[in-house]
């Protein structure tokens, strides 16, 4: 008797047991479908890779009087493309070294061009940009040239172009001045001509 009283309670642990797994089985197929389905209507797309051309855009140039700039308009040149934003600390210690390159190797064709990729408003970005002396293009970026370039996973993050609009070199967060002069001599030194390109504001 207590035997079969015994069997009795195992055969109901192992039924509960199962309909409990089935269960949860259940959910988390569904939740895996719906996060590939997540996935699939909300692509992500890689930082490109060093030696592929670096994609191209065309933004708004701040206090450009609405002209814009092409970044495939810079070709014959050495470009810095770096996203940044006003909030971002490490944005803020590499700026002046920035203006000094710009001043040092501007002449031999180098452009560096930053891209604003907050939401702080074109008269707060164009204040501070002031405050800090910069002496290169700043244009005001968006969500897609943000994925254009691998989502930006933190700030600021800066590539390195030769002449030819080919990437050399990126890096994510504040680097060394020697590691940016590095790459800006590599820039220099490689890709396309020498000639120097004219930025072309439309």
């Amino acid at each position: 008797m207590k035997l079969n009283l015994v069997l009795v309670l195992l055969a109901i642990v192992l039924i509960t047991g199962g309909l409990f797994l089935g269960k949860r089985l259940s959910h988390e197929k569904a939740g895996s479908a719906s996060a590939d389905a997540s996935a699939a209507s909300h692509p992500t797309q890689g930082a490109p890779d060093k030696g592929s051309l670096a994609p191209d855009f065309d933004l708004k140039v701040l206090d450009g009087n609405g002209k814009t700039m092409k970044l495939s308009s810079l070709r014959g040149k050495a470009v810095i493309v770096d996203f940044w934003a006003t909030y971002c600390g490490p944005c803020k210690i590499e700026m002046p070294w920035f203006v000094e390159l710009q001043k040092q190797y501007g002449p031999q064709g180098l452009q560096i061009v930053g891209v604003a990729v907050d939401d702080a408003g074109e008269k707060t970005i164009s204040d501070f940009t002031h405050k800090m002396g910069i002496n290169y293009p700043i244009l005001i970026g968006n969500e897609k040239v943000a994925d254009l370039y691998g989502g930006l996973d933190g700030l600021p993050t800066t590539f390195f172009l030769d002449r030819s609009g080919k990437i050399i070199d990126r890096q994510l967060g504040l680097i060394s001045e020697s590691v940016i002069v590095d790459n800006i001599k590599k820039g220099l030194a490689s890709g396309g001509n020498s000639n120097t390109a004219t930025a072309s504001l439309q």
